[in-house]
């Protein structure tokens, strides 16, 4: 748990239990004993005067007292880190933490490079990522689950973003398919071929160039996880559309194939106010890939 007085840990302590439905996992990412993290919770309910989590055999949830509370608990968790950033950027110091919700491919081959570069000048600040899909980014910038994040563009209402890079869309095949033989594929090439489709809740950028180009595979298989897509397609099971960026380094014998038409995914890098954002989260940004003046704060 990060160096806070007992009053903040209370906060800590509450908004990390929700988040993680229990005390027992709760007190494993907090590095405290449940017994104390069951304490201090029932502590700031003592102070508040009202029960925040109805507790059970299968874990916690939120009261209706409590999710009226949650969010001033966070602020008061973020007003906090704020005041001790500002403390350090005072004494020429940059740290904190920084809690970032990024996907699969983005943390796989993006993160390390950041991450590396901003420990070599920055070696203070801490990092927690989350990973999910573009909807539980954004939901989780919204709500201050994580303070910034990487997600598709364009980004909902009420976030502020940034335009990284066109990730192009290409076509996936088995070793050997008839396909393989073109340098790039016509969309109605893909009509009637059995398909891996890359989809969680919600229409991905894969499902929206199927309807764009009025595309109608035969889809056998639909997952989020792009490894298993690829598993597929590597044992002949389909062919599929993959983002190029989770193509990198990759252990599977695939063919990839250009489509002939416009097609990728927008990354980018969103957070709810370039204005207000903490110092760590204005250097974090400095360090984005393909942006100009990339030199580090």
């Amino acid at each position: 748990m990060m160096t806070m007085d007992g009053s903040m840990q209370k906060y800590l302590a509450f908004v990390r239990t929700v988040e993680c439905g229990s005390f027992t996992k709760a007190a494993e990412t907090l590095g405290y004993a449940q017994s104390s993290v069951s304490k201090m919770i029932a502590d700031l309910e003592a102070e508040w005067g009202l029960e925040l989590l109805e507790r059970s055999r299968s874990g916690v949830q939120l009261t209706s007292d409590g999710l009226s509370m949650l969010s001033y608990a966070r602020d008061i968790l973020e007003s906090w880190q704020r005041a001790r950033e500002q403390a350090s950027a005072l004494r020429g110091v940059t740290s904190g933490l920084i809690r970032i919700g990024t996907f699969s491919s983005v943390a796989t081959h993006w993160m390390p490079r950041i991450i590396r570069a901003l420990q070599r000048d920055h070696p203070n600040i801490e990092y927690e990522l989350l990973l999910g899909d573009y909807r539980e980014i954004e939901q989780w910038i919204l709500e201050g689950r994580v303070e910034c994040g990487f997600l598709r563009l364009p980004a909902r209402p009420g976030l502020d973003s940034i335009s990284l890079e066109k990730d192009e869309l290409v076509v996936v095949l088995p070793k050997g398919h008839p396909l393989a033989e073109k340098e790039r594929i016509q969309p109605n090439e893909l009509n009637g071929q059995p398909f891996m489709l890359l989809e969680h809740s919600g229409k991905t950028e894969v499902s929206e160039l199927l309807e764009r180009y009025d595309i109608r595979p035969l889809v056998r298989f639909t997952s989020w996880d792009d490894y298993a897509i690829l598993s597929m397609v590597e044992n002949g099971f389909g062919i599929g559309i993959l983002p190029r960026l989770i193509l990198k380094r990759i252990p599977y014998d695939v063919e990839v194939r250009s489509l002939s038409v416009e097609a990728y995914r927008e990354i980018g890098f969103a957070l709810r106010s370039r204005k207000t954002a903490s110092s760590v989260v204005k250097c974090f940004v400095q360090y984005l890939p393909f942006r100009s003046g990339d030199t580090g704060c």
